[in-house]
């Protein structure tokens, strides 16, 4: 399913569990996630249709680490991946983005910041009901979770695109 939430943003959601998938077309064709691998087929599809091939993808944002975001990275042979072990070159190379540390979900956990939509992983899924990243993992930490979505309410969008639609 395609949904256009801008000009230049489409949402990609899948029939499959996996993350959603966000196409920014700037003068370049940019990710955010690449959802998981169980929608490979889908996802290219999706692409097709909006006139981008795997090789004219650019630039790929992880907003972290897990199976369902990153399961499809070998599919963009030309894109730059770009995640929290990356930061200072990211925030670098593409200014439009502001580039928040939100850990909480996972240690490594980013949201994105492009004009007035937020792109929030898995650190917030409803801004109205509060639904946010589970914090029983290994990984998560429940407390930066809270100082993360305090961090958030701070920032002013008007697009909320999640990780996953609840």
């Amino acid at each position: 399913m395609i949904n256009q939430i801008k000009e230049d943003v489409w949402q990609l959601c899948f029939e499959e569990f996996g993350s959603c998938v966000y196409l920014i077309k700037l003068p370049e064709s940019l990710l955010i996630d690449t959802s998981s691998s169980e929608n490979e087929e889908e996802l290219k599809e999706d692409l097709k249709s909006l006139n981008i091939f795997p090789e004219d993808v650019d630039s790929i944002i992880l907003t972290h680490s897990h199976w369902d975001h990153n399961g499809n990275l070998l599919l963009f042979p030309n894109a730059k991946i770009y995640s929290s072990h990356n930061i200072k070159e990211l925030k670098k190379n593409l200014h439009d983005f502001q580039i928040i540390e939100t850990p909480g979900h996972t240690h490594e956990d980013i949201c994105i910041l492009y004009e007035d939509v937020l792109f929030s992983g898995d650190t917030i899924f409803d801004k109205k009901h509060n639904y946010i990243g589970r914090t029983d993992f290994p990984e998560s930490n429940p407390k930066k979770m809270q100082e993360s979505l305090e961090k958030i309410k701070k920032l002013k969008y008007k697009i909320l695109c999640p990780g996953h639609l609840v």
